[in-house]
């Protein structure tokens, strides 16, 4: 039995926790073993702990303190060290960092890390940023092999000299695709949320922390209300940023008109009922909400940032904007609410678009490939996707 060890820093509703839950709960029982390492706090603490052994530490958050951080990387060490995982597999920044420094001062023999977005980006300060840059390399050198979820994430390493190419592996950040394609909508969803059935619904979703930027999503809703009054806007999620953005939406006079739904797990339901999805993020590595509304036949609008930029056809699927063009997005907002034949076949696209290199159970196999590969360097090792 090989046992793997995710390590993720919160169990927030978002694609690094999906994919590092899934794939721990459904990898080939008869050849793998699965824990987890993890903070408190997450929306998806109760399922995960349903599903594998699951160790929760009170100074594991995605907040920078470096008394936490230590007493963090302590413990991860600690339990390494007892547990004795074959494999360590971290998911996400904070995780990604303390947990191979950690696996690393314990000895694992195998350590993996997928990218789901850099800590890096292009908003940072210059030396915050290259500070993260040295992390960053310096852990890809104690790493077997970094899993990408996107292309751009493999290129923005080989810019910034993260790791050889030969060190990266294309893994996407896949959803169930089939339960979004074939979900049975609720008639009577609508009138659950208060909405009638004449209104016009454009969705986001996400932490309410500066990379989802969801500020410009408030923005870009106060001038399409300006041209079309039968629409609401949802947003999905909490955190944060949250009472920046109640005031913001107080001060267009929009409280009626943009709905805080809160962390929710009936996602489907949200986003059949939508009319047009809109990620105004500042960078992502794939998200999977945009390949969840894709599924659901809605066209994205969405920053052009990383993974994004990979998944959305301009005019054919979706919209991409230059970050911080809220105006942008507003105007394209109005276009396809003002043009509902786009909205259909843009939809349709966008369902057809999505094919199996990003449904979760090719990604599980393509782990369970990758692990025995890493454990058994000489054997040919083939997990046939049914």
């Amino acid at each position: 039995m090989i046992k793997i060890c995710y390590i993720i820093t919160k169990l927030e509703l978002g694609g690094a926790q999906k994919v590092a839950l899934y794939t721990g709960a459904n990898i080939n029982k008869n050849i793998f073993e699965s824990i987890l390492i993890t903070g408190v706090g997450g929306v998806l603490d109760d399922e995960a702990s349903k599903k594998f052994k699951v160790f929760q530490l009170k100074n594991f958050a995605r907040e920078v303190s470096p008394l936490k951080d230590l007493r963090a990387l302590f413990c991860i060490y600690s339990i390494l060290k007892r547990e004795k995982p074959d494999i360590v597999h971290t998911h996400s920044s904070k995780a990604g960092i303390l947990g191979r420094i950690a696996a690393k001062l314990a000895g694992i023999k195998v350590v993996l890390h997928t990218i789901h977005g850099y800590g890096f980006n292009e908003t940072q300060k210059w030396y915050e940023k290259y500070l993260y840059v040295y992390l960053e390399k310096s852990c890809a050198s104690i790493s077997n092999k970094l899993i990408a979820v996107s292309k751009e994430d493999v290129q923005k390493g080989l810019k910034y000299k993260i790791a050889k190419e030969s060190k990266y592996t294309l893994i996407r950040a896949g959803i169930d695709t089939e339960f979004y394609k074939n979900f049975n909508q609720n008639p009577n969803f609508r009138k659950s949320l208060g909405i009638n059935n004449n209104i016009k619904v454009i969705t986001t979703i996400g932490a309410f922390k500066p990379q989802k930027n969801l500020k410009d999503f408030v923005k870009a809703a106060s001038i399409a209300f300006q041209s079309v009054k039968n629409v609401v806007f949802l947003i999905v999620g909490d955190g944060q940023e949250r009472g920046e953005l109640e005031n913001l939406i107080l001060n267009f006079n929009l409280k009626e008109n943009i709905l805080f739904l809160g962390w929710r797990t009936d996602i489907a339901e949200i986003l059949k009922i939508s009319d047009i999805f809109v990620l105004t993020s500042l960078w992502e590595g794939l998200p999977c909400t945009i390949l969840e509304a894709m599924c659901c036949s809605k066209p994205v609008i969405a920053n052009a940032v990383d993974g994004v930029k990979e998944i959305i056809v301009e005019s054919k699927t979706g919209f991409l904007i230059e970050l911080h063009n809220y105006k942008k997005t507003a105007e394209k907002i109005i276009y396809l609410l003002t043009n509902p034949s786009e909205i259909e076949s843009m939809g349709k696209n966008a369902l057809n678009s999505i094919g199996q290199e990003f449904n979760i159970d090719y990604t599980v196999k393509q782990h369970e490939e990758l692990y025995l590969q890493l454990i058994k360097p000489d054997g040919n090792v083939k997990i046939n996707f049914v």
